[in-house]
């Protein structure tokens, strides 16, 4: 545990449920689906034909001419931060550059831009390749164009963790300031790969749902329907600030980001250890880490995917590290699971359900799994006094990583 007090100053987010984060969290409260069937023509083809799509395309936010630089997990990515420095009201402040960092991850990075570019390639001939594709593909893409929108000279860091991307970069960013290397930490995630090669992959796993007749109930974590993930875009970006700097300039204060726990399986490249051993070191270092213990984490907003084996492994590992008391969800259930974005969405989840004093339902838990033991505000939103609240991520390859916000 720091002695350096580190808060959540501002946020940012575009999702299937919203464009920004007021819209995407009243869809949550309301219990809303953001998953719909493909349009597109290529999908006609595969076995799982729906996705959470964003609410509001890029398009609308960014000028046509910039856009056609930017892949489009850059493009909301620079979206989602742009709303949460405007949140944080650090316009104008006079932020030292050299106290700027940024920590913006992804799971897959740029791969429409490759797979786009290697189709004009294969057409059009190297000429028609765009001069714009390294930059457009690379995955430290995202980070280093929000350091750059942001003149940000403290460190560019960019994660790729799989879908624990987001909660990394957030505990990269907590790191950061306790050091003393920044005062300020832009941090989130960011994922846009909605294309047919993912989605054949993923399919070909038997990783997704293929409930493509009921796009909106097919993601249903913990019940006993489950099918696999539902595929997701989105980005979501939090202000992380050292407390002392954020209290000297009358920052409004959302959370502070209290402790981390970041783990590895050693297990297997796609299946979660059954008895979430890495997962239970990730919350029981979290939790320390804030200097609470596990009595005092009144929910959890829990990875939690909608996969047969997933789901019940980490229920385990929740009951083992913090007890059997908090209110637990999956917002998930209503977002669709945004991969590398998914960390960064639900731990603004979880800081907003501080906030407001509320849990986000689970929807879809129509049938609850007979080992689910653990009391899930299922259906709709449930009033619950929070003082602090953890937010779980783990990914393929065993990565895990815990956050534990509270009450400012």
């Amino acid at each position: 545990m720091s002695n350096v007090d580190v808060v959540v100053t501002g946020l940012g987010a575009t999702t299937p449920l919203g464009g920004d984060v007021a819209s995407t969290w009243d869809a949550m409260l309301a219990g809303r689906s953001g998953v719909r069937a493909l349009t597109q023509e290529w999908a006609a083809q595969l076995t799982v034909r729906i996705a959470a799509e964003l609410a509001v395309e890029p398009s609308e936010v960014i000028e046509r001419v910039r856009l056609r630089r930017l892949d489009r997990s850059e493009a909301i990515a620079l979206i989602a931060a742009k709303q949460a420095w405007a949140d944080a009201g650090l316009e104008g402040t006079g932020l030292d550059p050299e106290r700027l960092g940024v920590s913006f991850g992804s799971g897959i990075g740029g791969a429409q831009t490759l797979l786009n570019q290697d189709d004009i390639l294969e057409a059009q001939g190297p000429r028609k390749v765009s001069p714009h594709t390294v930059p457009m593909l690379m995955p430290n893409g995202p980070a280093a164009w929000i350091g750059i929108d942001f003149g940000a000279q403290a460190g560019v860091h960019a994660m790729a963790s799989a879908c624990a991307t987001g909660a990394e970069a957030l505990a990269l960013g907590l790191d950061i300031i306790r050091s003393g290397r920044a005062d300020v930490v832009i941090a989130g995630g960011t994922e846009a790969v909605i294309h047919p090669l993912p989605f054949a992959g993923f399919a070909s796993m038997r990783a997704m749902s293929t409930r493509n007749d009921e796009p909106e109930k097919a993601s249903r974590p913990w019940d006993k329907g489950r099918d696999g993930f539902v595929f997701g875009e989105g980005s979501g970006a939090v202000i992380l600030e050292r407390a002392d700097h954020a209290k000297a300039r009358g920052a409004r204060v959302y959370a502070r980001l209290a402790g981390a726990g970041i783990t590895s399986d050693g297990y297997d490249i796609v299946q979660p250890d059954p008895e979430c051993k890495g997962g239970i070191r990730a919350m029981t270092k979290a939790i320390r880490d804030a200097g609470l213990t596990g009595a005092d984490i009144a929910h959890v907003n829990a990875h939690a995917t909608s996969t047969p084996a997933g789901d019940m492994g980490e229920i385990i590992g929740i009951r083992t590290a913090v007890g059997t008391h908090p209110v637990i969800t999956s917002t998930k259930s209503m977002s669709g699971h945004l991969l590398g974005a998914a960390g960064a969405v639900e731990s603004i989840a979880a800081i907003l359900a501080i906030r407001d004093s509320v849990v986000p339902p689970t929807i879809n838990l129509d049938d609850p799994d007979e080992r689910l033991d653990l009391d899930v505000a299922a259906h709709k939103a449930r009033p619950l006094e929070i003082h602090a609240a953890m937010n779980n991520s783990f990914g393929f390859g065993g990565h895990n990583v815990a956050l534990v916000f509270t009450r400012p």
